[in-house]
């Protein structure tokens, strides 16, 4: 039997935490001023990942080129529900499209790219799960950095530390406790998280 992706994040009424990774030089002007400025491209594709254990595997715990920093950053839950209701498969996937056709014309039009790749624990291990990474250009940049962001802090210390606690072999608890983020039926078939004709059949 498939087992759909699911979203898994850290969240509360107010908001979603998601990640980044970024040369210094961002980060340290985006907690000087409380939203991003100085480096920060609104006219490039920027990606966020609510899953830890993915921004520590592709970041390298934070060691990687350009990925030096980690940024946890929540955005509003409207913000990101907005967003997750705009995103469109960067590959096609007949569970969420009726065609390849309908996938390239939604994907073209999009300002919001989604992929699943496998989720990854604390110590870089798949677990079986997918994780969420999300991609944002346009309008829709301008208002994550505008709109949507209502904190961020600097988790660049915790990225080296998971990683020195990695290189030992031991476990982490409690460092990132995520719940699956529900979203509705539209967005689930949109993002290929459901069989589209299951779902109508019943």
């Amino acid at each position: 039997m498939e087992t759909w992706p699911r979203i898994w994040a850290e969240y509360d009424d107010e908001g979603v935490w998601v990640y980044q990774a970024f040369k210094d030089e961002i980060v340290d002007a985006a907690l000087e001023l409380g939203r991003f400025g100085k480096g920060f491209s609104l006219d490039r594709m920027t990606w966020i990942k609510p899953s830890l254990g993915w921004m520590m595997y592709r970041s390298a715990y934070a060691t990687n080129k350009r990925q030096t920093r980690i940024l946890r950053i929540k955005l509003s839950r409207e913000g990101f529900d907005t967003i997750l209701g705009m995103a469109a498969l960067t590959h096609f996937d007949h569970h969420a499209y009726e065609s390849k056709d309908e996938w390239a014309q939604v994907l073209g039009e999009s300002q919001v790219r989604c992929q699943w790749d496998p989720e990854r624990d604390l110590r870089l291990r798949k677990t079986g799960e997918r994780a969420i990474q999300i991609g944002l250009k346009g309008d829709v940049v301008m208002r994550y950095v505008g709109e949507w962001i209502l904190e961020m802090e600097d988790r660049t210390e915790l990225a080296r530390h998971l990683g020195e606690q990695a290189r030992r072999k031991k476990e982490t608890e409690g460092v990132w406790s995520p719940r699956v983020y529900e979203v509705c039926a539209e967005t689930a078939r949109r993002l290929g998280m459901v069989d589209a004709s299951e779902e109508e059949g019943r």
